[in-house]
């Protein structure tokens, strides 16, 4: 039975699940029903922190251009550029145990593609979800609906996990951003030209 969050709550992920070391993170959405012009492309990303709250290094971004963490911990399952069906648009999977051991959290966000130009916001998606499933059982472990209304936000962190005595758990964020992608990035600690 899923657990399912509200804002700003923090849940025990691994304490809960003994012998939990692969989870799918799934990230859904729907486009509410109006013609922008352009296609809504959404697309899934995860920040692989440091203690500061930063990325080591560029590479511990995964997102579309960046499917893998050198460590395999982390691992894109692709980008679906339409977001359309039922379940999950996008996923990346982790594998707890190779997690490098300089890396305090994982932070999962969603952001629109070419924003500006298409003049799309999360103000036109609704639904939007974050979800935690044990890859070995199957079971929906965490749910996090994100219910605020973002109405200029473009980019919007959905949750994280995070290391916490030896464990991991996982915090609901639902916070937005506008700028988009490079917003996020230069708040992660990556450059972008």
């Amino acid at each position: 039975m899923a657990i399912n969050l509200t804002k700003g709550q923090k849940v025990d992920l691994t304490k809960g699940h003994k012998g939990l070391k692969k989870i799918v993170v799934g990230l859904g959405w729907d486009v509410n029903q109006f013609d922008s012009g352009a296609d809504f492309d959404l697309d899934a990303a995860a920040f692989m922190l440091g203690a500061n709250g930063k990325v080591t290094n560029d590479n511990d971004f995964i997102f579309y251009g960046n499917l893998t963490h050198k460590s395999g911990a982390l691992k894109h399952m692709g980008d679906n550029l339409t977001g359309e069906g039922e379940g999950d648009d996008e996923q990346i999977t982790v594998d707890l145990g190779l997690v490098p051991a300089n890396i305090d959290k994982i932070a999962f966000t969603v952001t629109i593609y070419d924003s500006d130009v298409r003049k799309q916001n999360f103000g036109q998606v609704s639904n939007a979800f974050i979800r935690i499933v044990d890859e070995v059982s199957g079971e929906e472990l965490i749910r996090y609906d994100l219910g605020e209304d973002f109405s200029i936000e473009t980019a919007v962190v959905v949750g994280e996990i995070y290391r916490h005595c030896g464990e991991w758990k996982f915090n609901a964020i639902g916070s937005g951003f506008q700028g988009g992608l490079a917003a996020l990035c230069g708040h992660y600690g990556i450059e972008v030209a």
